[in-house]
């Protein structure tokens, strides 16, 4: 009888913490896109086989918590995950390459963190970022407004 060789399987736990920001800091993230990038960013994971734990879409930033397999760098991930979304953004909504030039979407750069052992009390940051920003706009007296709204209308 034939001796079955046994090969371990690879136990691994990398998550990261991830905020992606749009060029300047355009509040476009909250607006009529939300729905379409959260979408997007999900696809794009799955394609990879990247976990999103937690994630959140603040105004003008997101908020992720990715469990990403070893044989990925981050950087690596973030460039793919940045070039393809921003590509499908503009296949999406062509009117946006006109309002943002040279098909750039996202901000340069991107902030990451290993999460090690406080996957929870990123969770649960990720989860009030909402909730803080919030509060903080009540505090707020002064509703500012766009002065060159009306001319966009025009």
């Amino acid at each position: 009888m034939a001796k079955r060789l046994r090969f371990h399987t690879t136990k691994w736990k990398c998550q990261y913490h991830i905020v992606l920001v749009p060029k300047y800091r355009r509040k476009v993230v909250y607006g009529k896109l939300r729905a379409d990038i959260g979408k997007i960013l999900r696809k794009l994971c799955e394609y990879k086989h990247v976990e999103i734990v937690e994630a959140h879409a603040m105004p003008d930033h997101i908020h992720m918590l990715l469990s990403i397999p070893p044989k990925y760098s981050i950087g690596e991930f973030m460039g793919y995950l940045k070039g393809k979304s921003t590509l499908m953004i503009f296949e999406r909504h062509a009117n946006l390459k006109y309002k943002y030039g040279r098909r750039v979407f996202w901000a340069k750069g991107y902030y990451v963190s290993t999460v090690g052992g406080n996957q929870k009390a990123i969770q649960k940051y990720i989860q009030d970022q909402e909730r803080e920003d919030q509060i903080m706009d009540q505090m707020s007296f002064k509703e500012y407004e766009d002065p060159f709204k009306e001319l966009e209308e025009m």
